[in-house]
């Protein structure tokens, strides 16, 4: 499984947005030349944190984007659902239904080894990402770096 590099940009872009001040935007445009990336395909990840509640936007010349809730509140696979969707990283085709032997009535998504190993193996990445949230990683880059980072 290969994620989009977007799930990069929106997970930095918003650990960023934690050491903002309250009440603070930033623009689009601006923490996409913090990081050199182009403003218009950044500004994509950003609605869509957007529509998942994670970031929240303003408009005006003072507008831009903040976190819509507390670090402590956003988990990383919050922010991966948010750019690449909820789907399962494997999905079983029933291929079992096809070969020797097979039985119609048998729902081979749920009796196939190979799926229940690959289904356990999603379940273990999703609890890992779930279990890690903006808060933690802040505090990480701090102790790591003994400040925080400037942000844009």
């Amino acid at each position: 499984m290969r994620m989009s590099e977007g799930v990069e940009w929106a997970l930095h872009s918003c650990l960023n947005l934690t050491w903002l001040p309250a009440g603070q935007a930033v623009p689009a445009a601006k923490l996409a030349a913090y990081y050199e990336l182009p403003a218009a395909y950044l500004n994509k990840q950003l609605q869509a944190l957007a529509r998942a509640g994670i970031v929240s936007s303003t408009p005006g010349p003072r507008g831009g984007f903040r976190l819509a809730r507390s670090p402590e509140k956003i988990t990383l696979l919050d922010v991966v659902v948010a750019i690449e969707g909820g789907d399962e990283a494997f999905r079983c085709e029933q291929l079992l239904k096809q070969g020797p032997g097979a039985d119609a009535a048998v729902d081979y998504r749920q009796a196939c080894l190979v799926s229940q190993a690959m289904r356990r193996a999603d379940l273990a990445w999703r609890r890992e990402l779930a279990g890690q949230t903006l808060a933690d990683l802040k505090a990480q880059v701090e102790k790591t770096y003994r400040r925080p980072p400037t942000t844009p």
